[in-house]
Parts: C-alpha cells; structure tokens; sequence
C-alpha cells in the first residue's frame, strides 16, 4: 500500500509559532491547483502500481479550497493512481472555514476525514498564536461537522502554551472530551526562530514556557487521555480504539508515499525528495514539465535511524530484529549498557526483541533516539 500527501500552500494569515512553507496570497490558487495536478501526472509512476490506501490534504490551509478545485485533484488522483475503495482521505482544515455549507462541498468533493486545527478553546491563546478563528468557532465547527455527517474527525490542540498554571489547558481538555471526537493530535508549543514567537523570544519580547512547565502539561495530557479511553499510538497523537490516522500510521511504519505540491516530501525506501518551497519558482518549473526537487539518497545507516526515528515514537514500538536483518544494526548488540540502563530507569522495555518507550521515556524520546542512532 503507499500513501499520497498534497500540500496546500496558502493561509489566510500566519500563526505565530508556524515555520511550514505557505502564502497568505491566494493570487496564485487557481495556478497551483493546475499545477499539483500536472505533478500528479508527471509523477504516476514513482509508487510503482502500489494500491494507494491514503490521501490527505495538508498545508497551509486545504479547505481554502473550493469543492471544483478539491474534485479536480481527487479525481487526477482516481485517474493516475489505483485508489482503494475504502481509501482514507483527509483534508485539514481551519474553524472559519467550517460553515454547515462548506462541510457539505466537503463531503460532495469526497473527503471522509477532517483533520480540524482547533489549537485551543482559550480566546486569549488563540489571539496569542494568531489563529484566524474564535474559541466559539473551535467548539461550534466540531459540532457543525458531526451533524454534516462526519464520523472520523481528528483536532489538534498545543500544551505548554505560557499560563501562570494548568487550569487553562485542563479546561481545553474537558471541553475536548466533551465532543467526544475520535482523533486528537497534541502538540508541545515549539519556538522555531524563523517565526515572530522566534523573533519576539530573541528581542525579550515573548517568553515561552519552561521546558517542566511543558512536560507537567505532557504528563497530564496523558493521564486525561487515559482517563478516557484514548489511546496514545504515538507520541503526539491518540485516538478512540480503531481510529488511528492510516496516512500518518504509513508513515512511521515506512509505507512508500508521494508528496506533490511546494515543499512536499517523497519516500520511496531508499531515497527522499524534497519540491522547492517557493510557489512560484514551483508553478513555473512544472509549466516547463520539470518537477523541482531535491534528491537524497538513503544509506543503509539512514535508514536505521529513519526507523529508529519514528519507530520509537508509536505503540508498535522498534523491531530488533528487522532493524538487524534489514537495515545491518545490531542495537541490542551495540548498545548493551545503554538498553540496560533504560530499562532499569523504567524509560523503555523490551518484549519479544521489540524495543518500547515507557510513559516516562517518550518525555525523553529525542535524547533517546539519538543516543541510539547509527552515527
């Protein structure tokens, strides 16, 4: 099976913690639409005849996108690819643009999951961040898209947003539980420098959340998920029993995917490419039939730490023996001490020659995985 991404690069205005590539010109929307489907074509055969089992939206913000341009694309999709019937497609989208109307075109257009950027149901956080909708907006649109008839919906709330204690982000998650969605992705409030929380944090300006703060928020974030019968199948992403993201699963678990738009990435098993994130110099490469990209080809060693990367994220955890027979690294061999010490530490266990990160290791899930990759 394999996997296709579609970037989106337009906003209607940009967050102040984002760093993805997008433009908050919709001038050339029209062009890219175009374009991402001349992609497509020129592109038919890099997975090879592989069933396509995912499809999904991302950006940017998708569901700027009218219901024509969103059936073009799907249908360039059914055209080029062999799509299953039972395909998961998702499309990401912003509260403002959830109008009972547009969620019909949505699911006219053939979309089937909706991957909804609440980020909080905080007013004052969501003008801190610079989110283009309100906190009634975050509540109202979940509710709106539920009666349009959409039963796999996922929302992404950030922690570690700075508050003088929990009592914020342990309301954002009662009213979450309240609507009762099967997908939630949760994620800690990153300061990248090339954004304004980056440029503000630099100046004195901004001052994000000490890193205990952020781990106390991780910490109760599992506990609540817990509580209520969610399960964490990766670091950052939890779900009712059943409901686990394919197209993001396919990804940790090293399902071949294509990328297509500005600044989409491609994974093949044994190389990487990476499209130009500049819309224009993208539209005007792909006039010429030429796909802009970057190719990386993958050793065996980047290979062992790619699934080392995001094996160690998920419940499914890192196979011993397939990073050994495949990938020629002997971890359990190479790394006895360490193995031992994360084990007496309660950070990671090891069952049936499969390595897991405990509740408490994923706290440390970077450090550990770069103690343990190929160097």
């Amino acid at each position: 099976m394999a996997g296709i991404y579609i970037h989106i690069p337009f906003c209607k205005q940009a967050c102040h913690y984002c760093d993805f590539h997008f433009s908050t010109s919709m001038v050339l929307k029209a062009d890219m639409v175009q374009t991402i489907n001349r992609e497509l074509e020129l592109r038919r055969d890099y997975l090879q005849g592989q069933p396509v089992h995912t499809v999904y939206f991302g950006g940017g913000t998708p569901s700027l996108l009218n219901q024509h341009e969103l059936q073009s694309i799907l249908a360039t999709v059914r055209v080029l690819f062999i799509v299953s019937d039972d395909a998961e497609i998702t499309l990401e989208a912003n509260p403002d643009d959830l109008k009972p109307e547009k969620l019909q075109e949505l699911k006219a257009a053939g979309i089937n999951r909706l991957s909804i950027g609440l980020q909080s149901f905080h007013e004052p956080h969501l003008r801190l961040m610079n989110r283009a909708h309100s906190a009634t907006e975050s509540l109202q649109c979940v509710k709106d898209a539920q009666a349009a008839g959409f039963d796999n919906i996922t929302v992404d709330l950030i922690y570690g947003v700075p508050a003088p204690d929990h009592s914020i982000w342990l309301e954002d998650l009662k009213t979450l539980f309240s609507l009762n969605v099967q997908h939630v992705s949760c994620y800690a409030l990153t300061i990248e420098p090339d954004t304004a929380f980056g440029r503000w944090s630099k100046k004195g300006k901004f001052k994000p959340s000490e890193d205990e703060f952020t781990a106390q928020q991780f910490e109760i974030l599992l506990e609540q998920m817990q509580q209520h019968g969610y399960v964490q199948y990766e670091i950052s992403n939890f779900c009712q029993p059943g409901y686990e993201s394919k197209h993001n699963s396919s990804y940790w678990r090293g399902v071949h995917y294509l990328g297509v738009g500005p600044s989409a990435h491609s994974f093949n098993g044994h190389s990487r490419q990476y499209n130009v994130s500049h819309n224009r110099k993208y539209i005007d490469a792909l006039k010429q039939d030429v796909v802009p990209f970057e190719l990386e080809e993958l050793t065996l060693a980047d290979q062992a730490n790619d699934y080392l990367l995001t094996t160690l994220r998920t419940i499914w955890g890192c196979d011993l023996s397939k990073l050994r027979q495949e990938y020629k690294y002997d971890l359990g061999a190479d790394h006895v001490p360490y193995l031992q010490e994360l084990q007496e530490k309660e950070l990671a266990s090891i069952k049936d020659n499969v390595l897991y990160l405990t509740d408490k290791g994923k706290l440390l899930a970077d450090q550990i995985t770069l103690d343990l990759m190929v160097e």
